[in-house]
């Protein structure tokens, strides 16, 4: 094939006068005008395209995590598989980002670091919303966002919300399972603590995948996620440490001891649990 082919004999659209385009459909105008490093570094463009970039597949999984727990309300199953999965691969994309990101050196980091003042990936709300979304919920956290109304009226709404596992356990109970009134009724803005009656249930749906087969792929799905979440989280330390160490976060964080001991933070522990018995 010549280089010098005419796509417009083959009917592709090549005049955009007064019609949507593909930059159109996808503002890029506006996409692409969002990367303003403050200094003139080379390195720098790079560090906010991973992080925005990054925000997008955020958004994303928040999407998908809203029409999940609706799905779930409904015990309609199967469209909540499919979108926790792709969920698990949006983390698995964000885990490819880590990998670019390392291929900064610490001298390169460190010379456009005094730029980001306090700003940090720890005040990231998406990533918050995330968090709250799926369990693990600790009102402190509220705290770096109290500076916008507008978020913080979002994050509350949040956690009026029934999470992700609060959603599973809901559903093992309208099942027959017998959970516990503590967890049921318990405080949504606070994180679920493991609990003997949500064990011994998931335990009865992994004795008998064949009875209780939806419930089944729903447990694993969820720790399909949480193991990407977790890989996540490590890919996080471990690239913190390999571009600065142990010094202290720019958001005022102890940086890689504050995220060695969020690796040790369980989202759905009863399903970890179980293994050991089963």
């Amino acid at each position: 094939m010549s280089g010098r082919e005419d796509p417009a004999k083959d009917g592709a659209q090549m005049s955009f006068d007064g019609r949507m385009s593909y930059s159109d459909y996808l503002n890029l105008d506006v996409l692409l005008q969002a990367q303003k490093p403050l200094g003139d570094t080379h390195d720098e463009m790079l560090f906010i395209i991973q992080h925005q970039t990054s925000e997008l597949w955020m958004r994303l999984a928040l999407h998908e995590l809203a029409a999940t727990r609706e799905a779930m309300r409904e015990d309609r199953f199967q469209p909540a598989f499919k979108m926790l999965a792709r969920v698990a691969k949006i983390f698995e994309q964000l885990n490819s980002a880590w990998d670019v990101l390392r291929t900064m050196t610490p001298s390169e980091y460190t010379a456009f670091r005094d730029d980001l003042g306090q700003s940090s990936g720890f005040q990231s709300w998406q990533y918050r919303l995330i968090e709250f979304a799926v369990g693990n919920r600790n009102p402190a956290m509220i705290k770096p966002h109290e500076h916008r109304a507008d978020l913080l009226q979002i994050i509350e709404q949040e956690l009026v919300r029934p999470s992700l596992y609060d959603e599973a356990i809901r559903a093992l109970s309208r099942a027959g399972f017998q959970i516990s009134d503590a967890v049921l009724t318990r405080n949504l803005r606070e994180p679920h603590q493991a609990d003997a009656s949500v064990q011994a249930a998931w335990k009865q749906v992994y004795e008998a995948p064949e009875t209780h087969w939806a419930l089944y792929e729903l447990a694993e799905k969820l720790v399909d996620f949480e193991d990407y979440f977790r890989r996540w989280r490590f890919n996080h330390v471990t690239t913190v440490e390999r571009v600065i160490g142990f010094k202290r976060g720019t958001g005022g964080t102890g940086g890689v001891s504050y995220l060695k001991r969020m690796l040790e933070v369980e989202l759905f522990p009863e399903l970890w649990r179980l293994r050991t018995e089963l």
